[in-house]
């Protein structure tokens, strides 16, 4: 327990962006529980929904898009009786209708100006030239009423709490699917190629060379990604057709989430599927540009079992987008070793 300054029985998170975000903020709600908070809900997006489903401590999850559409948005979140908001995601609309809704406390930061506006507690931060991990950026939005300083980037890792098994249900269909990719008799490695922009990748010339080390009888290899994506890898799929498993745009996000689950490693680059894989204890092993904000400072997998891979350098050349030399300089053999160390079993 930490120090509580309000007694909170039902609290909002407010967090409408990407899934490697939301997972970084799930972490809150669990420190909500161990303070008494009674009731969590999670307002996001519909394409999270699952995500936040495998959390032990969210206990209703909201669809942002449905609320905004509902006849009365104020009206809605009003009868949800909210003793506070947190707006993680600075999001005017959602600020501007906590506000009207009445919602006792609520939560921003003080460097939007309309949470000048609508927000009652503001705590005082930069993300974009902050060295703190953003897990714990995120935690400092609880300040008002909790004290969350003695809490440390590596005691993120135990808050997560996600338990997709017992939370998360899919059909038999497709938990058949998500078997036939996977092999007991091999270690299960996910690649995840691609990121939807959301990232600077590693390329598909080094996933192929990292495919090309690893021991077919010791590695069952599974290349993920949505259709979308597919289609952008198909030259890489065909070439690699006969080393791996194709899981591309064949099962749902839940899907995904049982087959991380129940896989043994993971590689990609700071995505979503990389901090699903580290908060479920997987080995995860993050592909990172060494620029500020997306650095692994900032972004890197938190779990017991999660490392990053980054040129030691400062280095701004990708910083207008386009493909990064920094992280493609990365050799495929440091990945073989990270996985090698982890899983002694496949050296001896």
């Amino acid at each position: 327990m930490h120090s509580v300054k309000y007694k909170m029985e039902t609290v909002i998170i407010s967090r409408t962006d990407g899934i490697g975000d939301v997972v970084l903020t799930l972490p809150m709600a669990s420190i909500l529980k161990d303070n008494g908070v009674k009731k969590v809900i999670f307002i996001g997006k519909k394409y999270t929904r699952d995500i936040i489903a495998t959390s032990e401590s969210v206990d209703l999850f909201l669809d942002w898009d449905e609320i905004e559409k509902s006849e009365n948005p104020v009206s809605f979140l009003a009868k949800l009786q909210a003793d506070a908001i947190v707006h993680v995601f600075p999001n005017k609309k959602i600020a501007r209708l906590a506000a009207k809704a009445k919602i006792p406390v609520r939560i921003g930061t003080s460097h939007r100006i309309f949470h000048l506006v609508y927000c009652n507690k503001l705590v005082s931060f930069s993300r974009k030239n902050s060295d703190l991990h953003e897990a714990i950026l995120n935690l400092n939005l609880l300040k008002p009423f909790i004290s969350v300083s003695s809490i440390t980037k590596e005691m993120i890792p135990q808050l997560f709490r996600l338990a997709p098994d017992a939370q998360l249900s899919i059909s038999e269909a497709e938990a058949k699917i998500v078997h036939s990719f996977l092999d007991t008799t091999k270690i299960n490695l996910i690649l995840h190629p691609r990121s939807q922009g959301s990232a600077r990748e590693w390329g598909l010339d080094n996933y192929s060379s990292l495919i090309n080390l690893l021991e077919s009888k010791n590695f069952n290899v599974i290349v993920t990604g949505t259709n979308k994506e597919a289609e952008s890898m198909k030259e890489f799929l065909y070439l690699n057709d006969k080393k791996i498993i194709n899981a591309t745009g064949k099962i749902s996000l839940a899907g995904f989430i049982h087959l991380i689950n129940s896989a043994d490693a993971l590689v990609a680059a700071s995505t979503g599927p990389l901090h699903i894989a580290a908060a479920l204890g997987k080995v995860a092993i993050g592909l990172y540009a060494p620029m500020r904000p997306i650095f692994p400072t900032r972004w890197a997998p938190l779990g017991n079992r999660a490392h990053i891979l980054v040129v030691d350098k400062k280095c701004n050349a990708c910083k207008k987008g386009g493909a990064c030399s920094c992280i493609q300089s990365l050799p495929a053999m440091d990945v073989v070793n990270i996985l090698e160390g982890e899983f002694p079993e496949i050296v001896s």
